[in-house]
């Protein structure tokens, strides 16, 4: 049957099972946005206060159900509005396709009204970016796009259409989706037996879990191999809930916000075995000094990231849940019952602990993962919250953390949770913010009270740019340079005036009985909740330091008598 460029776009959406889109309309778009009014019944769209919110909330929706996010744009400031958003789904392995919409043909290159060359703007923070030309190679297209998204190591793509080809017809023949398949044939058989024998020397191995864990749905396959190989396990920002977070042989968070168990662990061991992993700056700290006395087992679906920033002793390349799956069955169970009672002992030596005089920010995630039963989908900006939120709410199954890990995006969290709320309209989803995270993109707030999506948002109010002011209090010498907000915007006004409902929280006693009423309003909340402007951080690891060299504010205090 012949169709429009733009009525195609919209079978292709079907025949992906897209059932939700974020977006903006604007002039080149608007044959797509025309199409779609035809089928709101089938694919429900939600719009954005800004296409950065649209990317972030097909991200959020992404990671919240493991199906590729769906955002659109039109041309010019509409397209390039989204590149943060898909920057941030790139770094973090999101699978995401985002349509934008281009002047006719015969306008490229002319400097023509609202013109960017959105592919090749985005094409270093894409998998793959496309400009269709012709009507007839737009299905065929877009199938690849969604194959490219979701397929391997996941990421954005960005298909450009013309307005020409969206107006233009041609025949089209349904197809159905081929599944995507884990990556296997990269699997060598040698790379195996040599990680098995690895395990089988080791002394004192520690599992190291990264996001590749969550993506590639190996949860099962991670609680098995832990009890195969008898070791403690850390995890990363993006591998949190891949294992339980409540589990005993669990030791918290690595790197520079890492627990000094965890830390110390990965500095003693023998083997360190990376899951799902990339070795980013933030988790290894100093690479010369990182794990220098163990040897480097590295399972990764990506080719590219092994020996990128940490040398291996061996590494096998493919899916983490096939390969998991391999090592159970070769595997027996190994003994190392002395280093797992050093790492016990370490974690009751070195716990994790805040101020309990005054209403903080750890507080407010304790009492959240209670009142939750830690059954709730976190998201979260950028800074001092985001590490709170990561190392004080225990993450029981993946899908349940969502942030911006790589590319560290404040103005990410609002948007992510009303995706995440919409793919998962089941949980609750609460997004942890910082007060200069939420001024970023809070207008999105508007979105989530005109169709009635209720998160709540937490603004962890401390009227500064937490993160930066600790570096800034522990590096710079108190320069407090550009990072005070103390200004008379008022949160709960501003809630109030978007639709939505504002409680503000002064006091510890009040924290559990306004998470309870935000639950219980089932509409967009922001609780504007105040803390000191110098609460920090800790444990913290100086920049250019070891992991190792993780202090706390004991350790300062210490120093200083």
């Amino acid at each position: 049957m012949k169709l429009t460029g733009a009525e195609i776009v919209i079978e292709c959406l079907k025949e992906q099972g897209v059932d939700t889109v974020f977006g903006y309309p604007g002039g080149t778009i608007l044959n797509i946005y025309d199409a779609l009014y035809k089928h709101s019944d089938e694919i429900h769209h939600i719009l954005t206060s800004h296409e950065q919110g649209a990317s972030h909330a097909a991200d959020g929706y992404a990671r919240a159900t493991g199906k590729v996010g769906v955002c659109l744009a039109t041309s010019g400031p509409g397209a390039t509005n989204l590149v943060t958003g898909i920057a941030t789904a790139q770094m973090d392995s999101v699978p995401l396709v985002a349509i934008t919409a281009n002047v006719a043909v015969n306008l490229l290159g002319k400097d023509t009204f609202q013109e960017v060359d959105i592919a090749g703007v985005v094409m270093p923070i894409t998998k793959h970016s496309f400009i269709v030309k012709d009507v007839t190679k737009l299905a065929e297209t877009i199938r690849r796009a969604f194959r490219i998204a979701a397929e391997g190591r996941p990421g954005p793509v960005l298909v450009d259409i013309t307005k020409d080809v969206t107006a233009a017809e041609a025949e089209y023949t349904p197809a159905k989706p081929s599944p995507i398949l884990p990556k296997v044939n990269t699997i060598k058989e040698d790379d195996i037996a040599q990680a098995m024998e690895l395990i089988e020397k080791s002394k004192r191995p520690f599992i190291f879990v990264g996001g590749g864990v969550n993506i590639a749905g190996a949860s099962v396959e991670l609680a098995e191999f832990v009890e195969k190989v008898d070791a403690p396990v850390a995890d990363t920002l993006m591998g949190k809930g891949a294992f339980p977070g409540e589990h005993e042989r669990y030791t918290g968070m690595t790197g520079m916000h890492g627990t000094k168990t965890s830390n110390l662990g990965i500095t003693r061991s023998d083997l360190l075995i990376a899951v799902g992993a990339r070795f980013s700056d933030r988790v290894t700290g100093n690479t010369k000094r990182f794990a220098r006395d163990a040897k480097v087992l590295h399972i990764d679906v990506d080719a590219a990231e092994i020996n990128k920033n940490i040398s291996t002793d061996a590494s096998i390349v493919g899916d983490a849940k096939a390969i998991l799956g391999i090592l159970n069955e070769r595997l027996t169970k190994q003994d190392h019952h002395e280093w797992v009672a050093e790492i016990q002992a370490m974690k009751e030596k070195y716990p994790l602990t805040y101020r309990q005089d005054v209403l903080t920010g750890p507080y407010v995630i304790e009492t959240l993962y209670k009142v939750t039963d830690g059954d709730a989908i976190i998201t979260t900006d950028v800074g001092q919250h985001q590490m709170w939120a990561a190392q004080f709410y225990k993450y029981k199954e993946s899908r349940r953390f969502i942030t911006s890990g790589g590319l560290g995006t404040m103005g990410y969290g609002l948007g992510a949770a009303m995706g995440a709320k919409v793919g998962r309209p089941e949980k609750l989803v609460f997004n942890i913010a910082g007060d200069g995270c939420f001024r970023m993109n809070m207008n999105e707030l508007a979105t989530a009270a005109r169709y009635n999506i209720p998160v709540v948002e937490v603004v962890i109010n401390n009227h500064v740019l937490g993160m930066v002011r600790q570096w800034q209090t522990l590096f710079y010498g108190k320069r407090y340079s550009s990072t005070i907000l103390e200004d008379k915007t008022d949160f709960v006004k501003v809630a109030e005036a978007m639709g939505a409902k504002g409680i503000r929280v002064t006091k510890k006693e009040e924290v559990e009985p306004a998470i309870r009423e935000a639950i219980a309003a089932k509409c967009p909340v922001v609780l504007d909740v105040q803390i000191d402007c110098d609460d920090k951080v800790f444990p913290m690891v100086a920049p250019g330091g070891a992991i190792e060299e993780a202090f706390s504010q004991e350790d300062l205090d210490a120093k200083k008598g």
